[in-house]
């Protein structure tokens, strides 16, 4: 574990964190994204992170969407993610996940430089269970953010589409 990460984990955890941070992190990210063309997110070294972008449920534009995700391969062995729609445990899902649901299959992230077409499925059951389980292994903050709030946290298992067209890139 990298020096400081269960600092961070603790701090994260916080209420106060919960308040501010849907505020601060993803600008941030957003911002020095932009500036290294993809190269560089900021929260990515904490925990491994995307920049998801799907059209918007309502609206059909390009929404674009720094997020911390947990690599895991897909249902082939190949390379897949899992997306955690913890909104930092506030109530309400995050609008992502509504996107997401509504354009399963256009969404695109850029993971590590690359933009890479993908297919989001909305995990549930048992299938859900499991990988919630890897997930608290994962980040234990997320046990926290659930505590706080009635809502079932969406998770999303993301694999590599083949073929389809990015959609505009919004960051």
């Amino acid at each position: 574990m990298a020096p400081g990460v269960r600092l961070v984990q603790k701090v994260s955890s916080t209420r106060v964190f919960a308040r501010l941070a849907p505020h601060v992190v993803p600008a941030m990210d957003r911002a020095v994204h932009r500036l290294t063309r993809g190269k560089v997110l900021l929260s990515a070294r904490m925990l491994p992170g995307v920049v998801l972008t799907v059209p918007g449920a309502r609206s059909g534009q390009p929404r674009t969407t720094p997020l911390a995700c947990m690599p895991h391969p897909g249902a082939d062995g190949g390379e897949g993610w899992v997306l955690v729609g913890s909104n930092f445990g506030r109530p309400g899902h995050p609008a992502w996940t509504a996107n997401l649901l509504a354009h399963p299959e256009a969404a695109v992230i850029n993971w590590k430089g690359r933009d890479i077409p993908v297919t989001a499925r909305l995990l549930a059951g048992e299938e859900r269970a499991g990988v919630w389980a890897l997930a608290l292994r994962f980040w234990p903050p997320y046990a926290a953010y659930q505590s706080r709030i009635d809502r079932e946290i969406r998770l999303f298992r993301l694999e590599r589409r083949e073929g389809g067209g990015a959609p505009a890139r919004g960051v």
